[in-house]
């Protein structure tokens, strides 16, 4: 039987966190070999499966990520920015793959990720679905296909608990729309709507987040012109998707030379 992949988990203690490492536990290619957290969380210093609810898994949660990553072949982390950027040093310098699920990140943070990409595989993507990806690669060849008679509306809505607005789902199908447009995103994004606004402007990408209970994540693209219609939707109603695309990123990844790649690369759809 083949070695099995060594997995550190980041930001352990979290949805997506504590999704992944039931995952890697049931896989029969990936070995859970680090959980991290922040420093003095209360799971740090318990074994992460009890922590969790459960039976043991060998493995205790940590807060010193240089010592957890350094024996790493690959690192899933869905945090935040700014712990993001760190690990993707760490990450880089033990040459292990580094899957990025974070989201809200600035450009000055993704020309860090882009600087720890020239020593390490890092596949950093908005949402790891497939379906989503699916949905991004069709948005762009509609944008492609109608002009701008049709306005595009991008509307996303996630759990209450969900921090940054809007999605990195939601930016990376204004992005694709953008691409199909053959636009700069930054220059024809409206994302706020408040009080008299005046009328809408002539090409512009629209945002619109809903936040509330427990949706995992909703995302439609409206082209609405006069006279008709047309919506993409995804409805994610299980987190476990998310983490497959992340299990499944860490195995595309392993022969990879280093660079930055996404989940379009990962599904053979760029």
């Amino acid at each position: 039987m083949a070695d099995l992949l060594k997995v550190v988990v980041t930001g352990a203690s979290g949805r997506m966190g504590q999704t992944v490492v039931n995952l890697i536990n049931k896989s029969e290619k990936l070995e859970l070999v680090g959980a991290l957290e922040c420093l003095n969380h209360e799971w740090v210093g318990q074994d992460i499966g009890v922590a969790m609810g459960g039976s043991e898994l060998g493995v205790v949660v940590s807060e010193d990520p240089i010592e957890v990553i350094a024996n790493a072949e690959a690192v899933i982390d869905f945090t935040t920015p700014s712990a993001t950027i760190e690990f993707s040093k760490l990450a880089a310098q033990a040459r292990a793959i580094h899957i990025i699920g974070t989201t809200g990140m600035s450009e000055e943070d993704l020309e860090k990720i882009k600087a720890a990409s020239f020593h390490s595989v890092v596949v950093r993507a908005g949402n790891m679905s497939l379906g989503v990806n699916l949905l991004v690669a069709l948005t762009k060849k509609v944008a492609a296909a109608l002009d701008d008679e049709f306005d595009i509306e991008i509307i996303e809505a996630h759990h209450k608990h969900k921090v940054d607005a809007p999605s990195g789902t939601a930016l990376m199908l204004g992005e694709a729309a953008a691409d199909g447009r053959g636009i700069r995103l930054a220059d024809l994004a409206d994302r706020g709507r408040d009080g008299i606004t005046g009328a809408r402007n002539k090409g512009s990408i629209g945002f619109a987040s809903i936040r509330g209970g427990d949706i995992v994540g909703k995302h439609d693209v409206l082209f609405a012109s006069n006279g008709e219609q047309l919506t993409l939707s995804h409805n994610a109603t299980d987190r476990n998707i998310f983490a497959r695309g992340a299990l499944k990123a860490v195995l595309w990844g392993i022969d990879k030379q280093p660079g930055q790649y996404d989940m379009m690369d990962v599904l053979g759809l760029n």
